[in-house]
């Protein structure tokens, strides 16, 4: 089998260099697409973890890890047409793909648009159908839920969110990345040591960071119109069998925000909830994510 982190590459007509990890298998393909913050080095625990009969690879979207950032991203989309494109190269078809976080943003939308590529969706912690909402905030730093960001240059600016984590990332403030995850993701366990280190190196690859949140805030496949996005329904596109797994614990994508996504399937999502679990279920419970995740696969 070979190394997980060994990283191969593929230069995508659109003029974007996309990196990814694989790990030889069966005939069974997965794809995994990983969250902010993250890149496909994240996925290491799983990727050695799941059953051998899948071959699986795992790939750093445009502006993470060792993938090129040329181009500026405006919309989720952006990265699913890099996805798309990635695919066509290396040829890969009937595939399970894994969205993590703001994958599974990624995920839906590349399954909305080209619904025959894959056969299986997995909804792993992923951020709503209906976008993640980006807000101001009020004088003691907590969201002011009646005023909702709408531009990329009013996140930019935002100085309690947007600019901080810039200047950890423009400073390569390590011990800031740790207590910022350990606040609110590692927050039951954590990595060893020297993967946690290694994790931290892969955050500090990220140039796309606000792009990112304006992204997420606008993004909205619903069917339900919200403050800066009206909704298409585009999810009801995504015929495949779906399964949304999500900690009970989750900090990041809370459990309202799951429950819009569960809504918004309308019954065609198997939905599995992951208990003393947070936004990390690599971290906090492999081998039940390992499990369910095969288990959907080899019905």
């Amino acid at each position: 089998m070979n190394q997980v982190d060994t990283l191969h590459k593929v230069e995508l007509s659109n003029g974007e260099t996309l990196s990814y990890r694989k790990r030889d298998g069966g005939a069974e393909v997965v794809v995994l697409i990983h969250g902010n913050m993250t890149s496909s080095k994240h996925w290491d625990l799983l990727m050695e973890a799941l059953d051998e009969r899948l071959t699986i690879y795992a790939v750093d979207m445009r502006g993470f890890g060792e993938s090129t950032y040329h181009q500026r991203i405006t919309a989720i989309k952006d990265f699913s047409e890099d996805i798309k494109l990635w695919v066509d190269a290396l040829q890969l078809k009937d595939f399970t793909l894994i969205g993590w976080s703001t994958g599974g943003n990624v995920a839906m939308q590349y399954c909305a648009d080209y619904p025959n590529d894959s056969k299986n969706l997995v909804l792993f912690a992923s951020g709503s159908t209906r976008g993640y909402p980006f807000y101001s905030s009020n004088a003691d730093g907590t969201p002011n839920v009646a005023d909702r960001l709408v531009t990329l240059e009013q996140i930019e600016q935002d100085v309690v969110k947007t600019i901080p984590m810039q200047q950890m990332y423009d400073t390569k403030n390590r011990d800031g990345l740790k207590f910022v995850w350990n606040s609110a993701i590692y927050t039951h366990n954590q990595p060893d040591e020297m993967r946690y280190e290694q994790y931290v190196d892969d955050m500090l690859t990220q140039r796309n960071l606000a792009d990112v949140y304006h992204a997420l805030n606008t993004f909205n496949m619903s069917a339900v119109d919200n403050e800066v996005a009206k909704g298409k329904n585009q999810v009801s596109a995504i015929q495949i069998p779906t399964l949304i797994l999500y900690g009970d614990r989750d900090f990041v994508v809370i459990e309202a925000m799951t429950n819009e996504i569960i809504e918004d399937f309308e019954g065609r999502a198997h939905v599995k909830k992951l208990q003393n679990c947070g936004h990390s279920p690599l971290i906090d419970c492999l081998d039940e994510t390992k499990e369910s995740i095969e288990r959907f696969i080899f019905i």
